[in-house]
């Protein structure tokens, strides 16, 4: 078997490692041993740069209309909240913006996107062609990254065993299989914002926003302030925003707290249905966020308000429904 370098220093080529730890190569002890140590020595900009670019290589594509974006989190911030970015898709898609949404089944939570579709009925089980016509036709799909990176099931076991993050924890939203330029992300540690954001850069990326909250959330926050590390024109700005930045109210922790993906999805409708609250507030906050990285708005304000529109309108509930039907 294939051995790899240490992880204690940088890396000279990340990518020819991580292409190596795919092919499937490297037996388990060693690739924990590697990624315990990358991990605590902390990964480099470079070295999330070249672990996405080998993932990349081996993903199942498909196609997404010009200014599709992205809303997806690393997961793991343990926050245990409702679906968030799921019906961040919902809405941002009501208002007129495809979305390719990446998504997985639960890291840290009970209730992951995959997780909280399929009890809301739809069907996850279509071939990317299908996945790519939702996109394409009706606004949204969802990318199942199970089924279009299929490549991870050689690290599934390692990861398990370790039962810690590492690199690959941060992967997702710099692989998504639609190969959008735009993207919301969400992260689940404050000081990934501005190198998650250089490496979106590095890889393609158009316009971006990269945000950690209050609340150890990997998602802008009604708890308190969010940072935010903004992609636009190949450079990246770090801001704080604040809920009142968009005239939304702050709220408590208990107010997002999410339960099983059947409880989430009943929230979701509820959501759809006009019902108010924090979850509403942090949904037309990150959708409005969504829509200033799509273009659509020039300030989190006026993405909140368009958000906004599409939920009250009904438009959002007509769109998952569409939704299901297609699915």
């Amino acid at each position: 078997m294939t051995s790899l370098p240490s992880g204690r220093e940088p890396l000279s080529d990340p990518e020819g490692v991580f292409e190596t730890i795919l092919s499937g190569s490297v037996d388990d002890a060693e690739i924990a041993r590697f990624l315990i140590e990358l991990s605590d020595r902390g990964e480099t900009v470079d070295e999330i740069v070249g672990a996405a670019s080998a993932l990349r290589c081996h993903m199942i594509a498909v196609s997404a209309p010009e200014g599709a974006v992205d809303v997806c989190g690393t997961g793991g911030d343990g926050a245990h909240t409702r679906n968030i970015s799921t019906a961040v898709a919902i809405l941002v898609a009501a208002a007129g913006v495809p979305v390719a949404k990446h998504g997985n089944r639960a890291a840290s939570s009970k209730s992951g996107a995959a997780d909280v579709l399929s009890a809301l009925g739809l069907n996850l089980d279509l071939p990317p062609a299908r996945v790519e016509a939702s996109v394409c036709e009706i606004g949204i799909g969802f990318l199942f990254a199970a089924r279009h990176h299929p490549v991870m099931a050689r690290v599934a076991p390692v990861r398990r065993a370790l039962r810690r993050r590492t690199i690959f924890n941060l992967l997702g939203p710099l692989a998504n299989p639609a190969n959008v330029s735009r993207q919301l992300v969400g992260v689940f540690d404050e000081a990934l914002t501005a190198p998650m954001a250089q490496a979106l850069g590095r890889l393609g990326g158009d316009r971006a926003w990269v945000v950690h909250g209050e609340g150890s959330l990997d998602e802008l926050s009604v708890l308190g302030s969010s940072k935010v590390s903004a992609l636009e024109a190949g450079k990246v700005r770090t801001h704080d925003v604040h809920p009142a930045d968009a005239g939304l109210s702050t709220f408590a922790a208990v107010d997002i707290r999410g339960g099983t993906p059947e409880e989430n999805a009943a929230a979701l409708e509820r959501l759809l249905d006009g019902e108010p609250g924090g979850y509403r507030d942090i949904v037309l906050m990150n959708a409005g966020a969504a829509l200033v990285v799509a273009g659509r708005g020039e300030t989190l304000a006026d993405g909140v308000r368009l958000a906004q529109s599409a939920l009250d309108s009904g438009e959002a509930r007509d769109k998952l429904d569409q939704w299901r039907r297609f699915a």
